[in-house]
């Protein structure tokens, strides 16, 4: 199934042949961005014995190998799914199946937009990156689910946590509310451009889920956690990978444990001169009652029966997808990087910088060729609510930068299918029912399209509203939402 909505719209002008191939390529990256085969991979289910393993997904180091097999009527009195992140219900939906009769039902937070039904698991629509009170709604029932089932340890929980989980799994103290959550998150990384790494080293201190604590929660059940993410992509802020990366130094997979510590949240806070943009209540409570709610640390994780997996192994994720796709088009694809973190336009003027030199030199590769790159961008919007994204920031930038070259066309989009919050595009957009944009692509006519429109492509980046230009110059990507497994990024040299 073509993830991708609106591939016609997106090749019928410009440099028509190189949006084409662009297209396929881009949706090759995007349909492989499905957990949906790899759970069905990870678990199975003959009778009432369930097997649950898989050597690809297990983190390197893992204390715990191999496969195991739960006697659904001799073992375990009941099954429950629990979850929350950006396009989990494709691999909640795979343990469903599986489970059939033998689930007894579960709770999970979704994004707005994700599609989902289900006559057993309760199901809560939020808002990311920015909470709202739907996410708070959606913790409180889940944490309502945990205390009615009263879980013991002949109870199973699956748990599906991905990208996303730490805007919608939010649940503020007594002493706090969601205004003073959302401030955090709007102070942090919307404002100032800090990586989601660092905002966590304070959102986890003023939750009461976050940091490994809803895991704390559900014992004394056996618990298999499952991430939508690559278990053993290295943490490069701390050049760690495998187990030793996921509960000695996590800060985001919050049924896990976690780094942070509330003097880590203050000291961030005062070094980025942020302490005083935090409001009274966060200040107060971060100083005097976050150590009453500690997050979990490894040594209380390893005494409770926990199992670990990763659903996007490297070797079945976007990237090979790409490189099938692109060999397969008669295009040799280059991977360039697996993460960066730095501002959208930075980034989009050095990719096309690489891709220019290609174009005129054939050096450091010859063309055709196509360039990878994966990662997540940061846009710091200040006081501008303009509507967009990283993606479309490094596609509106490119336009500008590849601007009469021919033979470049570059794509970029979430992996999820929404770039950005989203919010009103435009009266045309509205009326198709579209509110969020999952990146874009341009070429090298771009810029002479916008100039003939009428349209500024530098106000768009000066105000960070570049979902408006991308749609009017169809060229922005629509697509079906699903899990995020960081971006993808695409520079298309043709012959």
């Amino acid at each position: 199934m073509n993830r991708i909505l609106n591939a016609e719209v997106l090749t019928s002008h410009g440099n028509i042949e190189g949006r084409k191939l662009m297209t396929e390529l881009m949706d090759a990256g995007l349909t492989a961005a499905d957990p949906y085969w790899k759970a069905r991979d990870l678990m199975h289910r003959e009778g009432n014995l369930l097997y649950v393993g898989n050597t690809d997904f297990e983190p390197i180091g893992s204390p715990r190998t191999g496969e195991d097999v739960f006697d659904l009527d001799k073992d375990i009195d009941r099954v429950f799914i629990i979850g929350a992140g950006k396009g989990i219900w494709r691999a909640v939906q795979a343990y469903e199946e599986i489970l059939g009769e033998y689930l007894t039902g579960g709770q999970v937070i979704l994004k707005y937009g994700d599609i989902a039904e289900s006559e057993k698991i309760g199901i809560v629509w939020a808002s990311h990156p920015v909470p709202d009170e739907n996410c708070v709604e959606g913790c409180r029932r889940i944490v309502s689910f945990i205390q009615e089932q009263k879980f013991t340890e002949r109870d199973l929980v699956i748990t599906v946590v991905g990208n996303g989980v730490s805007s919608l799994l939010t649940l503020p103290p007594e002493e706090l509310n969601l205004d003073d959550v959302m401030n955090v998150t709007r102070v942090i990384q919307i404002e100032r451009g800090f990586p989601t790494w660092q905002l966590n080293i304070v959102r986890n201190q003023v939750d009461i889920l976050k940091g490994g604590r809803i895991t704390r929660m559900m014992a004394p059940a056996k618990m298999i956690h499952t991430f939508t993410i690559d278990i053993n992509e290295q943490n490069d802020n701390f050049g760690v990978v495998g187990y030793k990366a996921r509960t000695e130094y996590n800060e985001w997979l919050h049924t896990l444990p976690d780094i942070s510590t509330p003097q880590m949240a203050i000291e961030f806070l005062k070094n980025n001169d942020m302490w005083k943009d935090m409001s009274e209540n966060v200040r107060n409570y971060l100083e005097n009652g976050a150590t009453e709610h500690p997050v979990m640390k490894l040594e209380e994780f390893e005494r409770l029966d926990c199992r670990i997996y990763g659903l996007m192994a490297e070797s079945r994720s976007f990237v090979p997808a790409v490189k099938e796709k692109a060999k397969e088009l008669g295009i040799e694809p280059h991977f360039m990087t697996k993460q960066y973190f730095s501002e959208a336009g930075s980034i989009s003027k050095l990719m096309c910088s690489i891709a220019k030199l290609i174009e005129t030199d054939d050096e450091p590769f010859k063309a055709p060729c196509v360039l990878i790159f994966t990662g997540e961008a940061l846009v710091s919007v200040g006081k501008n609510g303009g509507v967009g994204g990283r993606n479309q920031e490094i596609c509106v930038t490119a336009a500008k930068t590849i601007a009469d070259r021919k033979r470049i066309v570059v794509g970029a989009a979430d992996t999820d299918g929404t770039d950005g919050p989203g919010g009103f595009i435009n009266d045309d957009a509205e009326a198709q029912g579209v509110r969020i944009l999952a990146g874009g692509i341009v070429d090298g006519f771009t810029l002479a399209e916008a100039n003939e429109k009428g349209i500024d492509l530098d106000r768009a980046l000066r105000t960070h509203a570049t979902s408006d230009p991308l749609w009017k110059l169809n060229s922005a990507i629509v697509a079906t939402q699903n899990i995020s497994i960081n971006d993808l990024v695409l520079l298309l040299i043709t012959k």
